[in-house]
C-alpha cells in the first residue's frame, strides 16, 4: 500500500511500519525540486526531526528570509495576495485589523517561532479588551488564511491558527421596525432628503451600498423595475464605487404594485431631468438616484449617521439604516412570504444565509405548525 500522509511533510508506510519525513531543499540548476527524506519508528520522533530541520533551515534563510516576523509576513500577504485580488473595502478591513491589533501584539514574533499558545493568549487578551466574539473570530480567520499560505508555500511546517479555539460565534442584535413604525417613519421623512433612502430600504430591503449606487439608467419605468447591479460604499473615509456584494446580489426588484414608491421615483426622475435642463450636463453627470442639492451622491457613512440623528430627533425607537432591511425581512415573513422569495429579494445566494441572519427576527414559536400537528393526532372527543 502507498504511503499515507499523516501530517505536513510526514507520511506513514503501513508495510514497513515507518514514518517518513520529506523536506524540500530548494531547486537544482536544472530547476528540479530537491528533497531530503528520513524515516523514524515513531510519529513523535518524526515530528521532532521535521520541526528541528525546518527551524534550522529557516535560520539559514532557505525557507524564510532572515528576520521574517509575523508582522512582516502579514504585510507581504496583504500586499501581494489580498490587495491584487480582493475588493478595496475588503482589503481596507484586513489592513485595519493588521495595523491596529495584530502587528502591535504579535508583529515582532519571529514567524518560525510563533506558537499556538501565543495566539490563544492573543485571542483571550482581545476578549478582555472588550472586542466582540465575532470580531475576534475575524482576527483568527485572517491569521489562519495568512499562515495557511505560508504552509502552502513551504515557508512553515504547520499553521498554528488551526490549533487554537476561537470564541464561539454570537448572533448579533438587530433592531427593526413594525409595519406601523415604518409607516410613521415614512410619513415623517416625506419631503426630506431621507425619503428615498428610507423607502428604498423599507419597501425593497435594499442595502445602503445599493441605494447609494443606484442610477437612473437602472430604473425601468416601462416595466416599473429596479435593476440592482451597482454599489457604492466607503473605505478609509472615501466613497468606493464597485459591483454588488455577490452574484446573487444582482437582481431585479419590481415596484409596480407600490404606488407610494412608484410615485416618489417618478417625482424624483422629473426633478432630476428639470435640474439637468436648467444647470447642464455637469449636474449629476453619473446619474445617481439619491443625491444632495448639488447633484452629487451622498457619502455612505453620512447617510447612516444622518438617519440615526433623524430617528433620534423624531423620538422614534432606535434603529439603524440597515435595520430597515431587517424590517423588510421581518414583515415579509409575517406576511407568510416563502423563505426562498425573501432570500431572492434580499440578494442572498441561498436560504441558509437568510435563515442564519434573520431567523431571530422571525416568529420562533412555530404555533401554526404545532397547532396543525396537534389537530392531526388529537383523539376525537365523544359527543355529550
Amino acid at each position: 500500500m502507498a504511503r499515507k500522509t499523516v501530517a505536513p511533510n510526514i507520511s506513514y508506510d503501513d508495510v514497513k511500519k515507518r514514518y517518513y519525513v520529506t523536506i524540500s531543499c530548494g531547486m537544482d540548476r536544472a530547476g528540479n525540486r530537491l528533497r531530503q527524506s528520513r524515516c523514524f519508528p515513531t510519529l513523535e520522533q518524526a515530528l521532532i526531526m521535521r520541526d528541528s530541520f525546518l527551524r534550522e533551515k529557516s535560520l539559514r534563510g532557505q525557507i524564510l528570509p532572515a528576520g521574517t516576523t509575523v508582522g512582516s509576513w502579514l504585510h507581504y500577504w496583504l500586499e501581494h495576495v489580498i490587495r491584487p485580488n480582493r475588493a478595496v473595502t475588503t482589503t481596507y478591513g484586513y489592513e485595519k485589523i493588521i495595523e491596529n491589533h495584530l502587528t502591535p501584539a504579535l508583529g515582532e514574533i519571529p514567524l518560525c517561532e510563533f506558537t499556538a499558545v501565543q495566539l490563544q493568549q492573543y485571542l483571550s487578551q482581545k476578549q478582555g479588551e472588550g472586542l466582540s466574539s465575532n470580531t475576534i473570530r475575524k482576527h483568527h480567520t485572517l491569521l489562519n488564511s495568512a499562515l495557511a499560505l505560508a504552509v502552502k508555500q513551504e515557508m512553515l511546517a504547520r499553521n498554528v491558527a488551526q490549533a487554537v479555539t476561537p470564541p464561539p460565534k454570537t448572533s448579533p442584535h438587530h433592531c427593526f421596525y413594525t409595519p406601523e413604525q415604518l409607516q410613521t417613519l415614512f410619513t415623517l421623512a416625506e419631503g426630506t432628503s431621507l425619503e428615498p433612502v428610507v423607502k428604498l430600504a423599507g419597501y425593497l430591503g435594499m442595502r445602503r451600498s445599493e441605494i447609494c449606487g443606484l442610477k437612473w439608467d437602472n430604473v425601468d419605468f416601462d416595466q416599473d423595475v429596479l435593476y440592482i447591479c451597482e454599489a457604492r460604499t466607503a473605505a478609509n473615509g472615501q466613497a468606493v464605487d464597485k459591483g454588488p456584494k455577490s452574484i446573487s446580489s444582482v437582481r431585479r426588484l419590481a415596484f409596480a404594485g407600490n404606488e407610494d414608491l412608484r410615485s416618489m421615483l417618478r417625482r424624483m426622475d422629473a426633478a432630476n431631468r428639470s435640474r439637468r435642463d436648467r444647470l447642464g450636463e455637469n449636474y449629476n453627470p453619473c446619474g445617481f438616484v439619491v443625491t444632495h442639492g448639488r447633484g452629487l451622491p451622498y457619502a455612505p457613512d453620512y447617510l447612516s449617521s444622518h438617519f440615526t440623528k433623524f430617528v433620534r430627533q423624531c423620538q422614534l425607537p432606535p434603529c439603524t439604516l440597515h435595520g430597515l432591511r431587517h424590517s423588510f425581512a421581518s414583515i415579509a415573513n409575517q406576511q407568510k412570504v416563502p423563505m426562498f422569495s425573501i432570500c431572492k429579494a434580499l440578494g442572498h445566494s441561498n436560504t441558509a444565509i437568510t435563515s442564519q441572519i434573520y431567523m431571530h427576527l422571525f416568529d420562533d414559536t412555530h404555533q401554526e405548525v404545532v397547532d396543525l400537528v396537534g389537530q392531526a393526532i388529537r383523539p376525537v372527543l365523544p359527543s355529550r
